[in-house]
């Protein structure tokens, strides 16, 4: 899987999380995103897997715009993040067979 991240920025109210950040991942390669807290790394993977939109920049994810196929990017990679954006009772099975059935992911492996 390739992901290309050309120019990403995001700011939230006159705070910017991301600032021009370009990045190409090619298929085989291990990434580890590193830094402190407030860094944009949760806010890149919020963005690479359609989220949250960027306020500028373009991510493409096996050819696909972020911006024109967020479904079929959907369907290619999965983010969990670190807090469940829906319910504070769920299991981490019970949140990933929710997933599945919102997004009709037909290998439910």
């Amino acid at each position: 899987m390739s992901i290309k991240v050309s120019n990403i920025t995001k700011i939230y109210g006159k705070q910017k999380a991301l600032d021009n950040l370009s990045i190409d991942i090619q298929k085989g390669e291990i990434v580890g995103l590193l830094g402190p807290n407030g860094a944009g790394k949760s806010t890149l993977m919020k963005i690479i897997s359609c989220y949250i939109p960027p306020s500028s920049g373009q991510v493409e994810v096996m050819g696909h715009s972020i911006y024109e196929e967020p479904l079929k990017i959907k369907e290619l990679i999965g983010y969990l993040p670190e807090n469940n954006p829906l319910y504070d009772d769920m299991y981490v099975r019970e949140y990933l067979n929710f997933l599945v059935g919102v997004f009709h992911i037909k290998n439910k492996k």
